[in-house]
């Protein structure tokens, strides 16, 4: 009696759902999405010059995002927490700086730029004050938290809290409207790149700043030993403290960085728009959407959800309400998490 051969080969089915599992996968689906919002464009009839300007704008605004977003997954890596206060630090550090331009004499604008010298050291300020601030909250409310070895989400919920106790406090120093670096300075005019796009000098400063700190964060990480130690002790803790790493020194570094990135990115964002006190608030689900996307606890991955968000917020806004841009977003995650759930960066069963 002859037996039937067993067919090992794997179903086509099977195949589409291995490889969308797979990096390449998730690579595959952002382009499909891309594509969708590129011919949802096309079918609004929008022009093509509108098209490249709105994804300039993305990737500046991309990043300004990936500067907190990557503070918050760095956070997050280290100390297994969601820090739901992360918005209010871009919040307070926009503040912050408002606070030393207006302390701070008053010079002529740079260049090109609508600001002055004064504007590079109430950034410096302003990421020192907020990065010291976010230590703060830790070294009294967050590391006593988990020295009681409380929940996630109780922690969770604490960092709410915190982030209400921020925006009050801008709300009673500053008022609930919206305020300029320099109140009553024209903006420049705008420069032309490529293809009648023109964008103002000013984002083009963020924009290289933004560069200029992911670099400066990259060395951080991969150059120098307190980068080793905070990548040893988000893999593995207790490992790293047995190992004569000193843990405390490295979540105070953690937080001191993450809440300076915060600071800066509140600071830019303000440059580019107008500062108001909920500012950060409304930027915490596209950072939370960055993180998760490219993988929790994975800073280049925080990176390119950024500007993943970036462009699909931006150019999603040719043909949708600009307010819906934070749930374009949102939706762009969702549908990459479907297939993969441990994001464009993580490992399979991670």
């Amino acid at each position: 009696m002859t037996e039937t051969p067993v067919n090992l080969q794997p179903r086509p089915i099977e195949r589409i759902r291995t490889l969308m599992a797979s990096r390449l996968g998730g690579v595959i689906l952002l382009l499909m999405v891309f594509a969708i919002i590129l011919i949802a464009t096309l079918v609004k009839g929008v022009p093509t010059q509108q098209l490249v300007s709105l994804t300039v704008r993305g990737l500046m605004l991309g990043g300004i995002i990936a500067l907190g977003a990557i503070g918050l997954t760095l956070i997050s890596g280290v100390l297994k927490m969601a820090n739901f206060a992360h918005g209010d630090f871009m919040s307070l550090g926009a503040y912050m700086a408002l606070l030393a331009i207006a302390l701070l004499p008053t010079g002529q604008p740079m260049g090109p730029f609508s600001f002055g010298p004064e504007f590079l050291a109430a950034l410096l300020f302003a990421m020192l004050v907020v990065g010291f601030i976010a230590w703060l909250f830790d070294r009294f409310i967050y590391r006593r938290l988990r020295a009681r070895r409380t929940m996630s989400v109780v922690i969770a919920m604490a960092s709410l809290g915190v982030a209400l106790l921020v925006r009050s406090l801008i709300y009673i120093s500053w008022g609930g409207d919206f305020s300029f670096f320099y109140t009553g300075r024209a903006r420049p005019a705008t420069a032309e790149l490529f293809m009648g796009i023109r964008v103002r000098p000013d984002q083009l400063f963020i924009l290289g700043l933004a560069v200029v700190f992911i670099i400066m964060i990259w060395f951080v990480l991969e150059r120098t030993r307190l980068g080793k130690a905070m990548r040893a002790t988000a893999d593995n803790p207790d490992l790293a403290r047995i190992s004569g790493i000193n843990t405390d020194r490295v979540v105070m570094w953690t937080w001191f960085i993450g809440g300076a990135l915060a600071g800066a990115s509140g600071v830019m964002y303000g440059l580019d728009a107008q500062l108001r006190p909920e500012m950060g608030w409304f930027l915490l689900l596209p950072l939370f959407a960055s993180v998760i996307l490219g993988t929790l606890g994975n800073p280049y991955g925080a990176l390119v959800g950024a500007l993943v968000i970036g462009v699909a917020w931006q150019v999603s806004s040719a043909f949708l309400n600009p307010a819906y841009g934070p749930a374009v977003a949102f939706v762009v995650m969702i549908i990459v998490l479907l297939f993969r759930p441990q994001g464009l960066f993580g490992k399979a069963g991670s």
